[in-house]
């Protein structure tokens, strides 16, 4: 392929992406094609001649392949799979008082963050546990019980009822 149809190739990807990093990775190349030196294209770009050099190198290993991004692996999680699941069982079915935290029944994330460390032996800052919920589903949400013994037909005609009543009054 030559020279020109790189080029063209180049411009074509740099109009496609709506990436701003990956443009300028297309736009380093484009520059690159057209006769700039190393140092002149960091200085346009504002990056270093080594991240320049990266850019090329990955350009002429794999083309516009080479360039892109790999996801970010980040840390590995502390608890297994397992854990996490048995933690969404726990969090979204039983109170923090089921499992042992009494006069406590909603749960929260230093609450959470003391279970894992019992638990599981990990621990994590509150920061970290609620973007682990997030992760395993979880949105913050205010709790809301239902009592057990209560009366479905009462409550009806309260709420239809007697409470519409009491709100008239009230004016």
């Amino acid at each position: 392929m030559t020279t020109e149809q790189e080029t063209l190739r180049v411009m074509e990807a740099m109009k496609q992406t709506s990436d701003r990093r990956m443009f300028e990775r297309y736009q380093v190349i484009h520059l690159y094609l057209k006769g700039f030196q190393q140092k002149d294209i960091s200085e346009i770009v504002l990056r270093s001649k080594k991240t320049i050099s990266s850019y090329i190198k990955a350009y002429k290993q794999g083309g516009l392949d080479g360039l892109e991004r790999g996801l970010p692996t980040g840390a590995p999680r502390k608890l297994t799979e397992t854990q996490e699941h048995e933690l969404v069982q726990v969090v979204a079915y039983q109170t923090p008082h089921d499992v042992g935290y009494e006069n406590h029944y909603n749960w929260t994330l230093a609450i959470i963050s003391a279970f894992i460390q019992r638990e599981w032996n990990q621990t994590y800052s509150l920061r970290g546990v609620s973007l682990l919920l997030e992760d395993l589903g979880f949105s913050h949400t205010r709790p809301t019980y239902t009592l057990k013994k209560a009366d479905k037909a009462k409550q009806e005609v309260f709420k239809n009822e007697t409470f519409p009543a009491l709100k008239k009054t009230v004016k």
